[in-house]
């Protein structure tokens, strides 16, 4: 890969983005922590610089005839920023669900560039359609990971951490379809093998994860979305390829463990992070022995964070963190049985903050759906001693993935 030739076609266009000491990470965790801040983008993501590298490296007659992307988030953006700049005709697909600040975001980055069409209810059927559509009208795909000059696009984000800092013990970033982990783990391994690079996937969806057991790149059929922007079925062939000599090491992150890391950076660094943006800083708490003393860099790979999502990822942090927990409880028909409730079970630090009596089909009042935010993960022990005492009849929630889909 050449990956000075990237670095020259990207320079009218990207961002220089900064890294940054984290003074409360290095505290926290007895280390320098540095931050690359690709959520400081110009389209807020690192994506724009696979995108532009791949796109104006095309014969002016071929991307002339007109690009197509498919992709529900920050490659779209990143794309059609690309569109404009080069000013070419480009067309985006996106799932039919695709939350609208994302689609405005890509209108407004492409502007008359680009035309979005929404298809498909979930992203794979969206790239049939998308593929389809580029073959039928002669057309070229701009794929999101899977290419070499997007690989080596991605790789700029490794070559401006090693102009700023060298000597670096560990470094940490976020995969989805690897491209980023292909091309900055590619540039690492020749300009600095010193470095341990950390590979980092939701534990919903563990594709790079899966292939390295199988040996191959492998579908995982049933996915969480929740980290949008590193929430692939099957990791790419070329990527993976890369990925599988440079990576040292995979780390499964679950998703609550991300929504708290959010929630951090916001309140403690006021930096605003999409969920695959903070997996890399939600890892460091797994190597807090094997980071100390040592010069450590996170990439934060992206900032497009819908605010709407916000009281899903306080909720989620709330759970994983043990102090949201959901019941069935079945109280009984006497008087006082729900003040007994308030009074003797709880704790003077927890609060309700979701009763409602389910509804039965015959009209008949069924047991309440109860929800209680604890103050410290310990009460919980507490309020269960003290529903077995006051022999209430409970359900746990939590531990019961089915009801807790079907009723929270």
């Amino acid at each position: 890969m050449n990956y000075q030739q990237a670095v020259e076609r990207l320079k009218p266009v990207v961002t220089r983005t900064p890294l940054a000491y984290s003074r409360n990470l290095s505290r926290r965790y007895g280390c320098e922590v540095y931050l690359k801040r690709e959520d400081m983008q110009v389209v807020r993501s690192y994506k724009l610089r696979g995108a532009f590298n791949l796109m104006s490296s095309l014969p002016t007659e071929q991307l002339q005839k007109g690009v197509v992307c498919a992709s529900a988030g920050n490659h779209a953006q990143g794309f059609a920023f690309s569109c404009k700049k080069l000013r070419v005709k480009g067309t985006v697909f996106m799932p039919v669900i695709t939350p609208q600040q994302k689609v405005q975001q890509t209108k407004l980055f492409g502007e008359d560039s680009v035309d979005i069409k929404l298809t498909g209810d979930t992203f794979d059927d969206c790239a049939i359609t998308a593929k389809e559509f580029t073959l039928q009208n002669g057309l070229t795909f701009i794929p999101p990971f899977d290419d070499y000059r997007i690989i080596e696009g991605q790789a700029t984000v490794g070559v401006e951490i090693l102009e700023d800092q060298s000597e670096i013990d560990f470094l940490f970033m976020p995969l989805g379809g690897g491209g980023l982990s292909a091309g900055v783990g590619s540039y690492f391994k020749t300009f600095s093998p010193k470095t341990r690079i950390i590979g980092l996937e939701p534990q919903g969806a563990p594709s790079m994860t899966a292939a390295l057991a199988a040996g191959h790149p492998v579908t995982i059929e049933n996915i969480e979305r929740f980290v949008d922007g590193a929430a692939v079925k099957r990791i790419g062939e070329i990527t993976f390829s890369i990925c599988k000599e440079v990576l040292d090491e995979m780390h499964l992150v679950p998703e609550g463990k991300v929504c708290t890391t959010i929630l951090q950076l916001y309140n403690e660094e006021a930096i605003v992070v999409e969920p695959a943006g903070a997996l890399s800083i939600a890892a460091l708490d797994h190597y807090a022995g094997k980071i100390r003393g040592k010069k450590v860099v996170c990439i934060i790979s992206g900032g497009n964070n819908d605010i709407d999502r916000m009281q899903e990822i306080k909720e989620r942090s709330l759970q994983y963190e043990g102090l949201k927990h959901y019941f069935l409880i079945r109280f009984a028909q006497r008087p006082g049985a729900l003040k007994e409730f308030v009074n003797h079970v709880l704790g003077p630090n927890d609060d309700i903050t979701r009763f409602e009596y389910i509804q039965k089909h015959d009209k008949e009042t069924g047991p309440a759906l109860v929800g209680v935010e604890l103050k410290s993960r310990e009460d919980y022990d507490t309020l269960l001693q003290n529903l077995e005492k006051y022999r209430f009849n409970f359900t746990e929630l939590n531990k019961d993935d089915n009801l807790f889909g079907y009723l929270v």
